[in-house]
């Protein structure tokens, strides 16, 4: 976490917005050291050091300063989990909302997978600041990841991400409900591939193919809300089932639904 010498810190600080610097904390984030919000906790802990003199919170820096974190900080990120959760129908991924459960209200010692390889083992403070790093509509399931980790979430959510995200998408066309493969003009195909706006912008190039004659694989590096399913109505595809099995390199697996296991500390997104 040390960045090349620089000069003192008081020839760092500078007002907002000065030419050539940014806040400490959005440098930290971009340095992959931690969140925004983490950050700042750690501004405010006396933990963060530029050119070798305590931070001040504001503080503006340069490329170029050398910024120091307290071992007390890299400890506490240490402790933090990110968990993977089978998220079922019926929940939704952040706060509750119009009666229904948030999905972090599965994370509990009785619906903890017995095969995780993980030695962690579950205490109440993991449930402390753990949020989706992503959604996943409440019809929908599979791989929901939640975390307190900011660089996790970061990773997955942050602006500059384009990590791919993978599901498996049950589909009719009309009234054809078997062998829609059959049926689904090539061209549509295309479209949902390349050529599809949503809330007057062009998506990204997505991969779409054939599972199976009744459902497609799809393969985004978006994930603007709702985005598969009003993809498909516009084409004429009616999603029935979509599921998420892969977010970067981590995937859903055996992991039974309404379960969750932990990030094992040799995997990575």
């Amino acid at each position: 976490m040390r960045q090349p010498p620089a000069r003192p810190v008081a020839a760092a600080a500078g007002t907002a917005g000065a030419p050539g610097t940014s806040r400490l904390n959005k440098r930290m984030a971009e340095l992959g050291m931690c969140s925004r919000r983490e950050a700042d906790d750690w501004i405010a802990q006396g933990w963060v050091k530029v050119n070798g003199q305590v931070a001040p919170m504001g503080l503006q820096v340069h490329a170029t300063d050398r910024i120091e974190v307290d071992k007390k900080a890299q400890g506490f990120q240490e402790q933090r989990v990110t968990i993977l959760l089978h998220k079922p129908m019926g929940y939704v991924s952040g706060q509750a909302e119009d009666g229904h459960t948030p999905a972090v209200a599965l994370i509990n010692p009785r619906t903890h997978w017995r095969e995780d390889p993980s030695r962690n083992r579950f205490s109440p403070p993991q449930l402390r600041g753990l949020a989706p790093a992503g959604r996943l509509d409440i019809d929908s399931v599979g791989l929901l990841v939640l975390t307190q980790d900011g660089r996790v979430a970061r990773q997955i959510i942050g602006e500059d991400s384009s990590m791919d995200k993978e599901y498996l998408v049950r589909v009719q066309y009309g009234d054809v409900a078997t062998n829609v493969q059959a049926v689904f003009p090539a061209q549509q195909l295309a479209r949902l591939c390349h050529g599809l706006s949503l809330d007057g912008q062009a998506l990204k190039p997505a991969r779409v193919e054939w599972q199976n004659p009744e459902q497609l694989r799809f393969v985004l590096t978006e994930g603007k809300k709702r985005q598969i399913r009003r993809m498909c109505e516009l084409v004429g595809l009616r999603v029935v089932g979509l599921k998420r099995i892969r977010i970067g390199r981590v995937t859903l697996g055996n992991l039974p639904v309404g379960q969750w296991r932990y990030l094992g500390p040799h995997e990575q997104f």
